[in-house]
C-alpha cells in the first residue's frame, strides 16, 4: 500500500522497459560500458550497470532501440545511484536537452522481440 505522506516528485511517468545501451562516463578516460534500462520517461531513465556512478557524473548514452543499426543518442547526468542485492547498480539519469518518447521506445523494443521470437 502506498504511503500518502510520500509525494511523487517526477513530472513524467516512467515506463518499465528494458533497452540495451552503452554509455561513456565523461569524467573518466575509461572505455564505454554496457548496461540496460530499468525504466524510461520523457526526461530521464533508470539504468542497471555493473559499476557505480557518482552523483553529477555526465554521460553520453546510446540506446539500442531494436538492433545495433538503430540507436538514439542522448546526454545525461547521474542523479542517484543505488546498489542492488545482485552486485548491480540502479542509476537514475536525468536527460539533458533531450526529450525521448518512452512509448515509442517501448513499442520498438516489443516489435524487435516479436521479430526475434518469430525467427524460431
Amino acid at each position: 500500500m502506498e504511503n500518502p505522506a510520500v509525494k511523487e516528485k517526477r513530472a513524467f511517468g516512467r515506463f518499465p522497459v528494458q533497452i540495451m545501451l552503452r554509455y561513456l562516463n565523461l569524467d573518466s578516460s575509461e572505455k564505454e560500458s554496457l548496461a540496460a534500462t530499468h525504466d524510461i520517461s520523457v526526461r530521464g531513465l533508470c539504468l542497471v550497470s555493473d559499476e557505480p556512478l557518482p552523483r553529477d557524473t555526465p554521460l553520453d548514452i546510446w540506446l539500442y532501440v531494436s538492433d545495433a543499426a538503430e540507436q538514439i543518442y542522448v546526454k545525461g547526468r547521474v542523479i542517484w545511484s543505488d546498489n542492488t542485492d545482485s552486485s548491480k547498480y540502479r542509476i537514475g539519469v536525468s536527460l539533458e536537452n533531450a526529450a525521448i518518447n518512452p512509448i515509442f521506445l517501448a513499442l520498438k523494443s516489443i516489435q524487435f522481440r516479436i521479430r526475434q521470437f518469430q525467427r524460431y
